[in-house]
């Protein structure tokens, strides 16, 4: 039993509290933090059991150890914005803390999705014998641990990997970004770049285009081949002759994509307006409509998998499609969110359960989650709401 602290009140951190106060028995005592302690009030009414709420600015170490200080938790799970995640860590090393997030560092005036900004307190954990574990949702995360429980019961080597990941649910908006606008605009407007015989590809943004048939009645859909930072570190641990990342997008969130690149409110370098200097894609965040409130109108499927082809444990070729598929109302049903946010948020639990219970999870360092035992991880995936199904396609990948 240990104390929990989560900094981060939206859609994820939702889910992350209603999943870690259904395990009392590991999470002895919550507390929900965000800049708004309102948010965090009213994400504590939801639930059958009493939890913490705190105001902290997690921009501020100074202010985040002393929260850390008074509270004591053993780990703190942060599904706040990517760009406060040194400070995070920072407070973590200073306060004695393990540390686990979902998504990698990236710095407020450029589009940069890469690990070595964390990769680099690997030997501060060590040295002060804390844990730090990077990407623990679903992308990355569990497509990460997807990976090397391949390796481990399936492949001794991989050629392809492909991870595909469909949202196939209907908010009814006309526009909407399944999690913070800011990141996922980000993140889509990049450059693209997949990885393949050592070295990487770029490409222009959305500029590779298939369409690939989703399991259980979802059908085909359009995915687009851009960057996800799960490549760097899967391709960085595991040799892998080529490894991309597929995303479904529809023709109407394209359209919408393309005019608001056009007009410039994807900008993330200040522009003057009325003698004030604003960021247009802060500015267009506040207009559209905050991803934690769409989860009551959402209907549809997620399914988000890896595609991989390679050589078999037995020497023989071997081509193997494992992924999850989850009911966007169910989701809200359990946790009053999304299926977005879910698929985020169970994971990030199942690994603090892991470094609170698993001494395999609790090494000191830096750790991506795919270098840990993949086994107990699946198995919480079944347990906790996320289960996964293995088949053995006999036709290649649709384009290849």
């Amino acid at each position: 039993m240990a104390k929990v602290l989560i900094i981060g009140a939206g859609g994820v951190g939702r889910v992350v509290t209603h999943k870690c106060a259904q395990l009392p028995d590991v999470f002895s005592e919550i507390m929900l933090a965000s800049r708004t302690k309102s948010k965090c009030d009213s994400i504590a009414a939801e639930l059958k059991r009493p939890i913490q709420t705190a105001s902290v600015d997690a921009d501020n170490v100074p202010e985040l150890v002393k929260l850390l200080k008074e509270f004591q938790p053993e780990v703190v799970i942060n599904v706040a914005l990517p760009y406060q995640d040194l400070t995070i860590m920072d407070a973590c090393l200073e306060a004695g803390v393990h540390y686990i997030d979902t998504a990698n560092y990236e710095p407020r005036d450029v589009a940069k999705f890469e690990y070595h900004w964390q990769w680099a307190y690997q030997e501060k954990f060590k040295a002060a014998g804390l844990t730090a574990l990077l990407g623990c949702g679903f992308d990355p995360g569990v497509t990460n641990v997807y990976t090397a429980y391949a390796l481990k019961h399936h492949f001794s080597k991989i050629d392809t990997l492909d991870i595909l990941d469909c949202n196939a649910g209907d908010h009814g908006k006309a526009f909407a970004t399944n999690f913070n606008p800011e990141i996922n605009l980000r993140e889509v407007t990049a450059n693209g770049r997949y990885w393949e015989n050592g070295q990487w590809v770029e490409t222009k943004p959305l500029e590779i285009k298939r369409s690939f048939d989703f399991p259980d009645g979802i059908g085909p859909k359009n995915i687009y081949c851009l960057y996800h930072e799960e490549l760097e570190s899967l391709t960085k641990h595991f040799d892998i002759g080529r490894a991309r990342f597929w995303m479904t997008f529809g023709d109407a969130y394209i359209k919408h994509m393309e005019v608001l690149v056009n007009v410039g409110m994807t900008r993330i370098d200040p522009v003057m307006h009325k003698g004030v200097p604003i960021i247009p894609i802060e500015f267009l965040k506040t207009l559209l409509p905050e991803p934690g409130t769409l989860g009551a109108d959402t209907k549809g499927k997620t399914c988000i998998g890896n595609w991989i082809e390679g050589t078999g444990k037995d020497g023989q070729f071997k081509r193997y499609y494992v992924y999850n598929i989850k009911d966007h109302e169910d989701c809200y049903k359990e946790t009053n969110s999304q299926g977005v946010s879910y698929t985020t948020g169970v994971p990030a639990m199942i690994a603090a359960k892991q470094l609170l219970t698993n001494t395999e999870y609790r090494q000191p360092g830096v750790w991506n989650v795919e270098q840990l035992n993949p086994d107990p991880f699946m198995a919480d995936l079944n347990e906790y709401g996320l289960p996964w199904i293995e088949t053995w396609p006999t036709e290649p990948l649709p384009g290849e």
